[in-house]
């Protein structure tokens, strides 16, 4: 890997321009489970950077609150109730602006990095409403001046709570900060139901399967403590929905490529061996089972021992084991990106089940939490068993790395009609990739890394 440039598989190309699709393919694959895709080292330490400024703006955000005070001081202040609704909402922002998971180079986006944001202002643009027919006035796939004005309003909504102080002392939360005011929360989720049914699109980047469900969490602040017992279920959800979405046959394939491509593990002789009998057979290896198998378990027990513990040794490994967890997906630094929310469970991790260890359903006040889980949990059930009604962001089966499954087969011309007619700022990849690449044939060798990619 070079630091600037690309490492790209070394062969005769005119030769290898000749063969057949999956001739093309064997060459790239062998060097995908050596090397990954070759990214630049430059550009793993751009999404570092990327990453630590994602931190910084949710630490200074968290300072910005009154009665929250002392930067290196954050033992005081880390589990603060306000202090996890903010993160929450921050990082709806950061998603729903375009700025986390599928963010540039390493999901294919590069002229431009990303889209969100540029689109949904702008009327005109594709929108897809969820049940044009059964909602009233969804009807339409045109972006509106009123759609892109509750865009806005969702964004404006977002910046005004995590700029906000707190309400007060919450006794049984144990606060003198108090908590975000109630209207800015329901604010947010009206805009962003109504939103979501105009154009489902915006709800799924926003992550609505995630921070719209801590979100209803944090309605529960004025019932003991509901709120934190809430956003804790929450968690448990999501972790045991990844944790269901793996227990599948594909899921060591999407660890032997990953750790292929990990910037981590360097020396190839290391990544060989994630794979059955390198060169001639890429299926997983043992130790790709056997990793998959493992984190399968860790995400789908470890969880529950984090849950049912109260503080104490049992909470504190469930805790450290559930970091290592998610820090092991983030120095991978995965196609898809998805850091960002890899920092934020993190963060999670030691803001619910460390900071109020001993919050659990004994100290439940209303149904509500539970009622919560349910339709949180409900979704992911409904998810599994109806895939080709519920998305897989609610139904949580996008955690076993199954996002890459779709291909579009369309002649040349569509790349124009694609612009004009949605409005779109960039053409099609490969068309990117040229300008990025100089030339047409250039451009062939990344093209059949990724075409490798999808098919080990």
């Amino acid at each position: 890997m070079g630091f600037l440039k690309q490492d790209t598989p070394q062969i005769d190309f005119e030769e290898w321009s000749k063969g057949t699709r999956a001739e093309k393919i064997i060459p790239m694959a062998r060097h995908w489970a050596e090397v990954g895709f070759g990214t630049p080292v430059a550009l793993h330490l751009f999404y570092v950077v990327k990453i630590g400024l994602y931190i910084l703006a949710a630490w200074l955000l968290a300072l910005n609150t009154n009665g929250i005070n002392g930067f290196t001081n954050v033992a005081q202040w880390y589990a603060e109730p306000i202090v996890f609704e903010k993160v929450v909402l921050y990082t709806m922002l950061f998603e729903v602006v375009g700025l986390g998971c599928g963010f540039g180079p390493l999901n294919n986006r590069f002229f431009p990095p990303m889209g969100s944001i540029l689109y949904w202002v702008r009327p005109g643009t594709i929108r897809l409403p969820p049940w044009p027919g059964r909602i009233p006035l969804t009807r339409g796939d045109q972006r509106t001046p009123v759609d892109a004005l509750l865009y806005g309003a969702l964004l404006v909504l977002l910046l005004v709570a995590i700029f906000s102080n707190g309400t007060g002392p919450v006794p049984a939360l144990r606060t003198t900060v108090g908590v975000l005011p109630s209207w800015q929360i329901w604010a947010v989720l009206s805009v962003l139901a109504v939103l979501g049914l105009r154009d489902k699109v915006i709800f799924l980047a926003a992550r609505g399967e995630v921070y719209a469900s801590f979100t209803v969490a944090f309605l529960f602040a004025g019932y003991g403590v509901d709120m934190i017992l809430g956003a804790k279920l929450v968690c448990l959800v999501i972790w045991l929905g990844a944790a269901t979405s793996k227990l599948n046959k594909h899921f060591p394939f999407v660890i032997s490529t990953m750790m292929s491509n990990n910037p981590v593990f360097r020396p190839r002789s290391i990544k060989r061996k994630f794979f059955e009998h390198f060169p001639d057979d890429l299926r997983p290896g043992r130790r790709s089972r056997w990793l998959a198998h493992f984190s399968t378990a860790i995400e789908g027990l470890v969880p529950l021992v984090l849950f049912f513990s109260h503080g104490g040794w049992p909470t504190a490994i469930a805790a450290f084991v559930m970091l290592c967890f998610h820090f092991g997906i983030l120095s991978a630094i995965p196609m898809g990106v998805p850091l960002e929310w890899n920092v934020f469970m993190m963060f999670g991790v030691l803001a619910l089940f460390v900071g109020h260890a001993s919050v659990g359903l004994r100290d439940l006040t209303t149904p509500l939490p539970i009622l919560l889980f349910a339709v949180v949990a409900g979704t992911v059930v409904l998810g599994n068993l109806f895939p080709r009604k519920v998305s897989f962001l609610p139904g949580m089966r996008y955690y076993a790395g199954n996002w890459d499954t779709t291909v579009w087969c369309v002649k040349p011309s569509v790349d124009d009609k694609f612009r004009t007619g949605s409005r779109a700022l960039g053409p099609l990849q490969h068309l990117q990739l040229e300008r990025l690449y100089k030339s047409k044939d250039n451009t062939l060798i990344p093209m059949h890394l990724a075409l490798a990619f999808r098919g080990m």
